[in-house]
């Protein structure tokens, strides 16, 4: 469980922005994006192909 515990004189804002920063270095939130709705193994092998494909063009293409 991320925690992030709040400093003295410190403003929630900057607590929420240092927890947000947390959580995103994690992949917390990617992660719970990713389980928010089942991806059938067909589903998630053609993402992950056509991620690679971009992948590839990328390097081609500033190479």
């Amino acid at each position: 469980m991320t925690e992030v515990r709040l400093k003295k004189g410190e403003s929630v804002d900057r607590a929420l922005r240092r927890l947000k920063k947390k959580l995103d270095k994690e992949g917390t939130m990617r992660e719970v994006r990713a389980h928010r709705h089942y991806e059938k193994p067909s589903e998630k092998k053609r993402r992950k192909q056509a991620r690679a494909r971009s992948r590839v063009n990328r390097v081609i293409r500033f190479a």
